[in-house]
């Protein structure tokens, strides 16, 4: 039987482990309350994302998600809610070319379910109906992200 604590390897010798799962940072602010719970309209919520990844020793890898959420009614803030996700990743015998995908797409996709739920539970302790984040196709960001920095013109140093 394979030991859970062991990274899991493939055939080249390729191994992924998540180490530990942890958030990092988690803020809420209800800045209008008790007020804001009187207010009728549907707010509108606004979404921020980053992820970010470092090494923090040979083959291990910390690897964070933050998402930003932001209620607001005109500009009436109901609530602002900031939770960063994160994990240590053991990642060995991983080409360099593949390394950096796999910390900005398999990474963050392990930490999303985790984020969603911290969310959605600061929300409804807020005293809001929980936000409920859509998925989020973590490939798709990476591939955006390198058209960006691609059609980026080059910097010219005299």
């Amino acid at each position: 039987m394979a030991d859970p604590q062991q990274p899991a390897e493939d055939a080249q010798g390729a191994a992924f482990s998540i180490d530990k799962i942890y958030i990092k940072d988690l803020s809420l602010e209800n800045p209008g309350a008790p007020q804001t719970f009187l207010i009728q309209e549907q707010p509108q919520v606004e979404v921020g994302l980053r992820t970010r990844g470092e090494q923090v020793r040979p083959d291990v890898y910390e690897c964070v998600l933050t998402v930003t959420l932001t209620a607001k009614v005109g500009d009436k803030t109901l609530f602002l809610v900031e939770a960063s996700q994160a994990g240590i990743f053991t990642i060995r015998g991983v080409p360099q070319e593949q390394l950096q995908p796999m910390i900005a797409i398999g990474c963050p996709t392990v930490l999303f379910p985790y984020l969603r739920e911290t969310l959605a539970d600061a929300v409804t302790r807020a005293g809001f109906p929980p936000v409920h984040l859509a998925p989020i196709n973590f490939e798709a960001l990476y591939q955006q992200q390198l058209s960006a920095q691609a059609q980026q013109p080059a910097v010219a140093i005299n």
